[in-house]
């Protein structure tokens, strides 16, 4: 044996440097897949956020001046200048009621499995 040699350079041939390269690029770029779809993923639950929130915001502000409005057209129509808004504020109270009371969460919960059903693999591009 020579000054430099070691017995490591014995087992060490060709073919399994080339082996170990080929496995070392295949977790390179296993993580840099994994890495993209993660990406990929955060963007895309961002910019359904972000729209979710402008369209519940542009949603909230319709709601509120339609109710401003229907209040100041009940106003006018019985010649008050409060029992309009008393009267929808009213609505909202037995509907409030109704919701507490008599509205089941097992209703939601059917409705929110019926939109929601395997969303999640839909979405799975990796599925054939």
């Amino acid at each position: 044996m020579g000054l430099f040699s070691t017995e490591d350079d014995a087992t060490k041939t060709p073919r399994t440097d080339n082996l170990m390269g080929n496995v070392m690029g295949y977790l390179d770029t296993r993580i840099d897949l994994v890495r993209l779809e993660t990406q990929e993923k955060v963007k895309t639950a961002f910019v359904g956020t972000l729209h979710g929130v402008a369209l519940a915001t542009i949603g909230l502000l319709f709601f509120l001046f339609l109710n401003i409005f229907l209040g100041l057209l009940l106003n006018d129509v019985l010649d008050s200048p409060y029992w309009g808004f008393g009267i929808v504020a009213g609505f909202y109270l037995v509907l409030l009621v109704v919701f507490v009371i008599g509205v089941d969460k097992k209703l939601f919960q059917g409705l929110a499995d019926k939109l929601l059903n395997n969303t999640i693999y839909k979405s799975d591009k990796r599925q054939a």
